[in-house]
């Protein structure tokens, strides 16, 4: 599957998460940004990419909401919830992060992954 993180400049969270889920057995992840400042920024050509996009919190999913609208047609945008208040690879985010996003991947790519970890 094709993931991809959006948070605000690409620089922690979605960093984190590209991280962890690219080392997933089938799956393929990107981080970007809704910033201009973003290391990564968002591009329709992200969302394209993307079978499941998730986003760290409600304004980011309003943004990508807004600019992608046909893009995101029968694609998955879910909500993670995870605030700004994580540094890169911090425990907590990994765990928080894996509770949120391996409910919505296939349960045959989840075992896959888990075996491989």
């Amino acid at each position: 599957m094709n993931l991809l993180f959006v948070c605000s400049e690409n620089r922690l969270r979605s960093p984190t998460a590209e991280e962890i889920f690219s080392a997933y057995e089938g799956n393929k992840a990107i981080g970007c940004g809704t910033s201009s400042a973003a290391a990564t920024a968002i591009s329709g050509d992200l969302v394209s990419w993307a079978d499941i996009v998730f986003v760290m919190e409600n304004s980011h999913r309003n943004k990508v909401g807004k600019r992608f609208k046909p893009l995101l047609r029968g694609k998955k945008l879910v909500c993670l919830d995870i605030p700004d208040e994580y540094e890169r690879m911090d425990p907590l985010l990994v765990r928080l992060l894996e509770s949120r996003v391996l409910p919505h991947i296939p349960a045959n790519v989840r075992k896959n992954s888990m075996a491989n970890r």
